[in-house]
Order: structure tokens, then C-alpha cells, then sequence
């Protein structure tokens, strides 16, 4: 193809990307591309109205570009509504890597990621997320300053799933008082769904409370270590969605709460790691209200990694981040008090608690 020429059906993609990006009020998405390094992918900027937009990485091998571009518009909204109900004064944005097989993921190639983020002046700033880690951010950092999730020894506060799941484990807890009348989790069954770098500690946590758990991954290596640390019980992946368990915690990619997984469900709570863990919020978040299933919004409970890359942007203590972290519990309660009285799912409640900060900054 010539460089003057165009696909014919170039006019509807563009359109249809604006249409996206109206629809779900986003201010700016970049698409970049570099052939020297084989780098492709998406940066999306949702809002910006309590401060830069802060969000992951993500690198994944996406089946279509059309799938990377959702990706991105609905992880960034997410992370406008996360910072947004945690207190914090940022915005919501993301980034995401078309992998290929066929090209070094080397400091070449990361550096010109952080070309990239660099060309936004600060509008948006990048960390780590599924495929990269704080190496990698340690390189991204040699060509802008819109980074955190650096190492420690870098001037970073290091691997931000830690506290990602400790605020998880808070969210569930304050979930099943809500829906058991105690937050004592002994005896309890969880089944967490992906037990990566934030899983793992969920999982430590879980098992450290006395919770019976089940776990379920795709990586035998990520199986093997909570086995040998954690001695819990592995399920099938396919055999999850019908365990008899008390909390479902998606720990995973997101969208695994959908019409064909609710009906499987055999819990009283859903709470875990995953973004956007509903495949459609209006349609399942209804789902499971009216299946009696508590839904604790993925936003609020998973904030715990953007609170601490928060930490590291605006130099604060960590007891000050800690103290943001704790919230998560007491935050998750509010938004199950305004889903009741309100008889809205948790989804919509929390969502709403999210825009009514926004709009009074506006």
C-alpha cells in the first residue's frame, strides 16, 4: 500500500473511535507506532479534572487492534473513577502494547515508550501493569519523568502489588461483614482467579485470616508457588464460576462476570483485583443484584497500587498512604449503604460517589 493511499473503510474506523471516545468522555487517545523497534500500541487520557491522568502499562497480545482500543478506553475510565472515589488528585489514563512475538521487548524498545509518554508533557503518567514490572519502569524513566512504580533503589516505592492487594483484602472483608454481619473470614471459602504478583498476596492474606482457599490459573508456575507457600486447594479454571465458595475473587483479566458466568456462580460475595470485572455494568451489575450476590466495585477495592504510585508523584509519608489504603474498608461499606437505600447495584453507586468529586472540581 502506498503511502497516499487509503483504506476504504478508514473514514469508519476514525469515526468510530471518536464515537468511542464520546461516548465514554475521554480527552485524548494517542495511538503510536515505532518500526525501528516494532513498539505499537495505544495511550488513552480520560480525565484530567483532579490532576494527570495516572494508569498502567499493559502489554498483551491482543487477537485485534479493535480489542486493544476497548482495553484501553475502559481501563482508563476506571482509573478516573479509582483515583477519583480513593481521595486522590488524579485523573484517569492507560496504556497498552500490541505484543508480538517477533519483536525484543529490549531498552530500546522501552525507551521509546517512554518517548512517547514523554510527548504528552505530563498529561499522562505511566507505571507498571500486566507484562511489565518496575525493570521496566527503571528504563522507561531514562526518557521521561511521567513514571512511577520505580524501583526503591531508583527513587521508587517499588512493586505497587503488595499494597494493590491489601486494599483488596480490606474490600473483601468489609464485603462479607455486609453480607455475613461479621468480617471474620475463618472458615471461609475463597476462590481467587489468577494468583500472579497481586493474587499471591491476596492469597498470603487470605490464608494468614483463616480463609479455606481455592485457587485457579493459567501459569503452572504461579499454581506451584501458592501451593508450596500458601498450601491451598487448585481448581480448574473452567470449574471455578460453579465452586461452592462464600467470595469469588477475579484476580485476573477482566469481563469474567458476564451472562454466562453469573448463572454458574455459587457465592454470596464477589471481590477481587481484576479491572473491570463485569463485562457490562448496567446489565450484570443488575444481574447480580437481583441474584443476591454482592458485587464490591473492582475500582474502589484495587486502588491500593495507584494510591502508592499516588505516594510516590506527590512525595507523601508512607503512613499517609497507608491511611488512604485503610479507607478502602470503610469507603467499600458507604457505597453498600448507598446501593441499598438508593436500590441501585454497588456498581452504579460507586460510580456515582466517583462523578459527584469530579463534577464539584468542575
Amino acid at each position: 500500500m502506498g503511502i497516499d493511499e487509503r483504506p476504504k473503510n478508514a473514514e469508519r474506523a476514525e469515526s468510530n473511535v471518536l464515537h468511542l471516545m464520546e461516548g465514554m468522555e475521554h480527552e485524548q487517545v494517542m495511538f503510536f507506532n515505532d518500526k525501528p523497534t516494532g513498539l505499537k500500541g495505544i495511550i488513552a487520557v480520560h480525565n484530567t479534572t483532579l490532576g494527570p491522568s495516572l494508569g498502567g502499562c499493559r502489554i498483551w497480545n491482543y487477537a485485534h487492534e479493535e480489542d486493544a482500543l476497548w482495553d484501553v478506553l475502559r481501563l482508563s475510565r476506571g482509573m478516573t473513577f479509582k483515583s477519583s472515589i480513593s481521595g486522590i488528585n488524579l485523573g484517569g489514563g492507560k496504556a497498552v502494547i500490541i505484543s508480538n512475538p517477533k519483536v525484543k521487548h529490549d531498552e530500546a524498545f522501552w525507551r521509546r515508550f517512554g518517548k512517547f509518554v514523554d510527548s504528552l508533557n505530563g498529561k499522562y503518567i505511566t507505571a507498571e501493569d500486566v507484562g511489565t514490572s518496575t525493570e521496566v519502569m527503571r528504563i522507561v524513566m531514562q526518557e521521561t519523568k511521567h513514571v512511577t512504580g520505580k524501583p526503591v533503589e531508583a527513587g521508587g516505592t517499588g512493586d505497587p502489588s503488595p499494597f494493590t492487594a491489601y486494599g483488596v483484602f480490606l474490600g473483601l472483608k468489609a464485603s462479607v461483614k455486609q453480607q455475613f454481619g461479621s468480617d471474620d473470614l475463618s472458615g471461609r471459602k475463597v476462590a481467587v482467579q489468577g494468583v500472579g504478583h497481586v493474587g499471591y498476596y491476596l492469597v498470603k492474606h487470605l490464608t494468614q485470616a483463616g480463609a479455606k482457599v481455592y485457587v485457579a490459573d493459567i501459569n503452572q508456575h504461579n499454581l506451584d508457588a501458592v501451593v508450596k507457600d500458601f498450601g491451598v486447594e487448585v481448581v480448574a479454571p473452567t470449574d471455578i464460576y460453579g465452586l461452592e465458595m462464600d467470595v469469588y475473587a477475579p484476580c485476573a483479566l477482566g469481563a469474567t462476570v458476564n451472562s454466562q458466568t453469573i448463572p454458574q456462580l455459587k457465592c454470596s460475595v464477589i471481590a477481587g483485583a481484576a479491572n473491570n470485572q463485569l463485562a457490562n455494568e448496567v446489565i450484570h451489575g443488575k444481574m447480580l443484584l437481583d441474584k443476591n450476590i454482592l458485587f464490591a466495585p473492582d475500582f474502589l477495592i484495587n486502588a491500593g497500587g495507584v494510591i502508592n504510585c499516588y505516594r510516590e508523584v506527590q512525595h507523601l509519608s508512607e503512613l499517609e498512604a497507608n491511611m488512604l489504603i485503610e479507607n478502602i474498608y470503610t469507603k467499600t461499606l458507604e457505597i453498600f449503604k448507598k446501593s441499598s437505600e438508593e436500590k441501585i447495584s454497588t456498581q452504579e453507586a460507586a460510580i456515582k460517589i466517583a462523578i459527584d468529586r469530579i463534577e464539584k472540581k468542575n
